[in-house]
């Protein structure tokens, strides 16, 4: 499959695109693909929006597929709406009414879904092209740090932010995924996610409904009808968001208006490393086991993919793929009895995450 994605070619694989950004820094940077192997695992990654594009792994058989969803054109990332694999923030997820309070000032953002931010604003940290810094394509640890630096006020957002990500693959079947962030000079919100959209059988193998999805949560933050929290936290317990028990996305996804796309309160005590989720394929075996140290997990059935071209000339409809997207709870900013999403100069942002991938 990355045979295909790599011959699309001379005009994308390390091509310099020149962009006009209101930060001037960013006019002119090197756009690459950058693939980490080790075994039988191997990712490509892109410094587009800190983009994974594939991420290959055996089934129970030995057999090879490519189980994260992309596009086969790279320049369709450029006008991505659903965020393919890419890093959301500075905030990702969303703020109501585009704005927020901090230190007795109001900041207006930009909103880009409806009245609201959703993943940074209308050019995110997803739309950005970040540095490569450093880069080991194979050998005990393979890994590419990629780093960004966001300007004071971009997309409405107070202090510069210096943010870095580290993708590693670590032993024979995990992938370690760590975020960092620091505001040198003014306090800011950071909510940093992976974005993720994973196909266990193969992206192209059509619906995640029959997948066996358990999720370490006990609680969700009810949303209304933008999908803006209210402020409560509600128990799963007998409703459709209930995986406290292992059971399959399709079970009781007709309970909900079009499926899932909720904010999970991740059991035991904030900052710890927790597990967090584990997906089964039971077609092809593969197993997604997702341990994080953030107080929420967003889970994400793919609603609104809406036919869009992908890779190898598969069709990603509605429920083809599904996102586990760790973080701090949505809207934080403008509910003070949730996590606090704040950074300071004296308190910088981290984000860790490790999958690992088994077959049964």
């Amino acid at each position: 499959m990355m045979g295909k994605l790599s011959n699309l070619s001379s005009l994308i694989l390390f091509i310099l695109i020149t962009f006009t950004f209101s930060n001037l820094t960013e006019a002119k940077k090197k756009v690459g693909i950058y693939e980490l192997k080790k075994g039988d695992i191997s990712i490509n990654v892109t410094n587009y929006g800190a983009t994974i594009l594939s991420f290959v792994l055996p089934d129970n058989q030995g057999k090879l597929a490519d189980v994260v969803l992309g596009f086969e054109n790279f320049a369709d990332y450029l006008s991505d709406d659903v965020y393919f694999g890419a890093i959301a923030g500075r905030v990702a997820n969303r703020i109501g009414g585009a704005e927020f309070h901090l230190d007795g000032k109001t900041y207006k953002l930009f909103p880009n879904d409806g009245h609201n931010t959703l993943h940074g604003g209308h050019r995110g940290f997803s739309d950005v092209i970040w540095t490569v810094s450093d880069y080991a394509k194979d050998g005990p640890s393979p890994k590419i740090v990629l780093t960004y630096n966001s300007f004071d006020g971009e997309q409405g957002f107070p202090g510069e932010l210096n943010v870095s990500v580290t993708y590693t693959l670590v032993g024979s079947n995990k992938l370690s995924v760590v975020m960092k962030a620091e505001a040198p000079r003014k306090p800011t919100p950071v909510n940093l996610a992976q974005h993720t959209y994973w196909n266990l059988g193969g992206h192209d193998s059509g619906v995640i409904l029959s997948n066996t999805v358990q999720l370490f949560a006990s609680n969700i933050t009810p949303v209304d009808s933008n999908l803006i929290p209210t402020g409560e936290i509600a128990a799963v317990k007998d409703t459709a968001y209930d995986f406290l028990e292992p059971h399959t996305v399709g079970s009781r996804i007709n309970e909900l208006k079009s499926g899932y796309d909720i904010n999970y309160v991740v059991d035991g005590p904030l900052g710890g490393i927790k597990k967090v989720a584990v997906v089964h394929d039971t077609k092809s075996g593969r197993m997604l086991e997702l341990w994080s140290d953030k107080p929420g997990l967003q889970f994400y059935s793919g609603n609104m993919l809406k036919g869009q071209k992908g890779k190898g000339g598969a069709v990603y409809g509605p429920h083809t793929g599904l996102c586990l997207e760790t973080q701090g709870f949505p809207d934080s900013v403008n509910h003070p009895n949730f996590p606090s999403q704040i950074v300071t100069p004296e308190k910088p942002y981290e984000h860790f995450m490790l999958y690992r991938f088994t077959t049964k």
